[in-house]
């Protein structure tokens, strides 16, 4: 049996095959495991709560692990040695998620496209059809993370208390979240996981996109987005790739991103929602 894993900040997917390529049990969630920004003792006691992981623990070989977090070389062997004590029979393999978003996106094992992440945090790489490539390290989300969730949920929250938002959007958006001062300084500098607490708010623009204020909040980031990240691949994007966009946010935000597509001149590919199952596609044809 093998699991695959969509690992983001917010939440990790987990899907089990078998070895005739079927899902063997039900798709299991566990809170999010970034180990980039989640302490050591917390990863594992995420994995460890899971009684569906756990029930599995003995009869997985191997396990395909994309996540957020999982970039740089400490953290990802960080989280691979904490799975393979829980699971001790299985091969880890942990990779980075934006590996999972082309994995995801591409239309074929071997496509060049430009790969764009926009979930609770957002990447965006280059794939040849061999190899990614990455020309800026991500800082996370208090450095980096345009149009991303948290990037998002960030601009709402200061709108509201520099006053920039219309008094109808302010009401609504103080009706959805408790945006008492103390309570908002409590999870952003005394829990553990500020950018899933963001990026929770981001869910308030996709009910609220007939907004002009909106829709202009929407395309700032996304054009933000364009010219730190994407335009890194300006000669890859001339030669007519295309940008395949991975996540939630990109997946609510299409009309959006293929405004200012058009406007920085770049081909629009695909959106997938949920990375996993475009991974799980992916597993199954090469087991």
């Amino acid at each position: 049996m093998i699991l695959i894993t969509d690992g983001g900040s917010t939440k990790c997917d987990w899907i089990a095959i078998d070895k005739n390529g079927n899902q063997a049990v039900d798709k299991i969630r566990t809170k999010g495991l970034n180990p980039a920004i989640i302490a050591e003792k917390k990863l594992k006691k995420i994995v460890r709560k899971s009684e569906e992981l756990m029930a599995l623990a003995n009869e997985v070989t191997h396990i395909f692990f994309y996540g957020a977090g999982c970039g740089t070389e400490k953290p990802r062997l960080l989280l691979k040695s904490i799975i393979e004590t829980y699971f001790p029979n299985a091969e880890v393999e942990v990779r980075e998620d934006t590996y999972a978003a082309v994995r995801a996106c591409i239309n074929t094992n071997d496509e060049a496209a430009v790969v764009c992440i926009l979930g609770t945090g957002s990447n965006c790489s280059y794939f040849d059809g061999e190899i990614l490539h990455q020309r800026v390290d991500s800082l996370g989300f208090i450095l980096m993370d345009d149009a991303s969730g948290n990037y998002f949920g960030k601009q709402l929250i200061r709108d509201y208390y520099f006053k920039k938002m219309p008094d109808t959007i302010s009401v609504a958006f103080a009706h959805k979240h408790n945006l008492e001062a103390d309570f908002i300084k409590y999870n952003l500098y005394k829990q553990p996981n500020p950018s899933a607490y963001l990026a929770d708010h981001a869910e308030f623009m996709f009910i609220n996109k007939d907004s002009t204020y909106i829709k202009n909040v929407m395309r700032k980031g996304i054009r933000l987005f364009a010219e730190n990240m994407i335009l890194q691949f300006k000669d890859e994007l001339a030669k007519g790739v295309p940008v395949h966009f991975a996540g939630s946010i990109a997946y609510f935000s299409q009309e959006e991103i293929k405004e200012v597509a058009d406007e920085f001149n770049f081909k629009v590919g695909n959106f997938v929602r949920r990375p996993i199952e475009g991974l799980v596609d992916y597993h199954v044809k090469n087991l």
